[in-house]
């Protein structure tokens, strides 16, 4: 249980600092503002979590998908 408590927390502090840079990032116009920071925290999370990928482009082409989603509109 300890163990398990360690791991949500890390989880916890990940979520604050990916959702803290794109509510800055959001306050300059450089991502999507439309969008909550802390859901647009949780999609790219749960997105760059995705095992098994057949290759590294795989992998480069799920991190090119997933900051495509953060892009703000034209």
């Amino acid at each position: 249980m300890h163990r398990d408590q360690h791991v949500v927390q890390a989880q916890q502090q990940l979520h604050g600092l990916v959702s803290g840079i794109i509510a800055e990032a959001a306050t300059v116009g450089a991502v999507r503002d439309d969008v909550s920071a802390d859901e647009l925290a949780d999609y790219c999370l749960h997105a760059l979590s995705a095992g098994g990928l057949p290759s590294e482009a795989a992998v480069h082409r799920l991190v090119d998908v997933t900051l495509a989603g953060l892009r703000p509109s034209s």
